[in-house]
């Protein structure tokens, strides 16, 4: 009888996730229901390395990691991998060997979802030129990491608060470049991409930015899932500006996890883009 092999996903709170929505769609896809499961997994900060450090031998495989404990299950992590290492935070752990593992798939699934719904993208031209990234919060360094990564020449950072912006250029280096969103204009920049990384839009109906002016065929995207069609990417479709929604980087951002848990590497597909558009209470 194969071996029971069960995940979660560990936050505080946790209760929003949809992970289990995604994982359990996989598990039956692959008729693995019977020799797996993915649970929510609540835990307090102070419960979290006692929780973490006993994966293995407490009934779990390994898990996904969401806030506030990306940051503080890096310590627990012996040899993290590059994309963690680089981005200071894991959402993503398992066992390997007898020892923890740890990575995060934030950027891989930006990168995926942006590769799926606008194929060449990152051609060699638009790579020559700026990609434009709109907040220097955490779910920000996973977009510029995984930019450099794919080979952009320059990614400006744009910010409200541009010191915080200016940290992320100290950070990531050269090729980067900080500026108070504020100051953002067609004039001032030029970009073949732009990405919002900020909240704005998800409960208050603003925009982080007025894209008049900015070339039609700029590629837009929002990493806001809730609603599916921000204020941003409403007036991207407005100017005929491509425009995609972050659902599929939340989608893509769990297929490198199944896969170590369960040994499968799943697919991301318009029925699992419909399921979470369901739960989402979303139309299409």
């Amino acid at each position: 009888m194969a071996e029971f092999r069960k995940a979660f996903v560990t936050g505080w709170p946790v209760n929003h996730s949809r992970s289990p929505i995604i994982h359990r769609y996989w598990l039956e896809q692959h008729g693995l229901l019977d020799s797996g499961d993915y649970v929510k997994h609540p835990c307090q900060p102070d419960e979290l390395e006692g929780f973490v450090t006993s994966i293995g031998s407490n009934g779990f495989v390994g898990g996904n990691v969401t806030v506030p404990h990306k940051e503080a299950v890096f310590a627990f992590v012996k040899n993290p991998q590059p994309a963690a290492e680089a981005l200071g935070a894991i959402n993503t752990i398992w066992m390997e060997e007898g020892e923890l593992q740890g990575t995060n798939t934030d950027g891989y699934g930006f990168l995926a979802n942006l590769d799926d719904r606008h194929p060449n993208w990152d051609s060699a031209d638009n790579r020559t030129k700026a990609a434009l990234v709109l907040g220097a919060g955490g779910a920000s360094r996973a977009v510029i990491y995984a930019l450099l990564e794919r080979g952009f020449s320059k990614v400006v950072i744009a910010n409200r608060t541009l010191t915080r912006a200016q940290q992320l250029v100290e950070r990531f280096g050269p090729r980067c470049e900080a500026m108070a969103i504020s100051e953002v204009s067609a004039d001032t920049c030029a970009p073949s991409l732009i990405v919002n990384t900020t909240s704005i839009g998800m409960n208050d109906g603003e925009s982080p930015l007025d894209l008049s002016g900015f070339a039609a065929d700029t590629i837009v995207h929002d990493i806001v899932y809730t609603p599916l069609m921000t204020p941003l990417l409403k007036q991207a479709e407005s100017l005929g500006m491509p425009a995609i929604d972050g659902l599929g980087m939340l989608l893509h951002q769990a297929v490198l996890g199944f896969e170590k848990w369960f040994g499968v590497r799943p697919q991301v597909d318009d029925a699992l883009r419909q399921l979470i558009l369901d739960d989402l209470g979303e139309t299409t």
